[in-house]
């Protein structure tokens, strides 16, 4: 048990590396970009439920409401409040430990909160429990080494390379349908992120 008590006594302590996720570009583009690609696709469809993981301060959460999804969103911290200002369906919870039943949504939307996670195989275990059987997830990571330095920021704990990433979601159950780089330029030059269009598979 004492293993156990270790393992809270160091997430209370990065708890303190939360900070707001203030929405802003890349961001803001990305984000409507590839719901308006998924909606065209037929992935996101009214009535749907969508479950956002880490959802800031409720920028896809907007565009779900806005596409007629039942959309729940999950964060921790003073985003909290944010969304709930916002009237936004949004809980504060550890992405670790969701507090939902199994198979409970239709879509996992994940966009830049996976390398947050200390064990990541572990994160993607319960993304798997809670989407249904042949459900779709959207998770997007910031690739390694780029001119942005991902790898340095204070809550960043698994930034890793793409071939890591393909193994742990097969690992977890899930099959990878497609594959997205965004490609694009920050104020320290080239930057890049993965996305991933997963489907559970049983």
């Amino acid at each position: 048990m004492r293993s156990y008590v270790r393992l809270d006594d160091f997430l209370d302590r990065i708890e303190r590396d939360i900070y707001p996720e203030i929405p802003g570009e890349p961001h803001l583009s990305l984000t409507r970009t590839m719901i308006d690609a998924l909606h065209k696709e037929g992935m996101f469809r009214a009535g749907l439920r969508v479950l956002d993981v880490g959802c800031g301060q409720g920028l896809a959460l907007e565009h779900f409401r806005r596409l007629g999804l039942e959309a729940v969103g999950v964060t921790l911290g003073p985003d909290v409040a944010v969304c709930l200002g916002k009237g936004l369906d949004v809980r504060p919870m550890d992405q670790n430990f969701l507090d939902f039943g199994d198979d409970e949504f239709d879509l996992l939307w994940c966009r830049h909160v996976l390398e947050h996670s200390i064990a990541p195989f572990f994160t993607l275990i319960e993304y798997h429990r809670v989407t249904k059987p042949g459900g779709i997830a959207y998770v997007e990571v910031p690739a390694p080494d780029t001119s942005a330095h991902h790898e340095t920021n204070p809550n960043h704990y698994s930034v890793l390379p793409r071939s890591n990433w393909l193994s742990l979601f097969a690992r977890a159950g899930f099959t990878m349908t497609h594959q997205v780089e965004h490609n694009f330029e920050v104020p320290c030059g080239p930057d890049t992120y993965w996305g991933f269009i997963l489907r559970r598979s049983d």
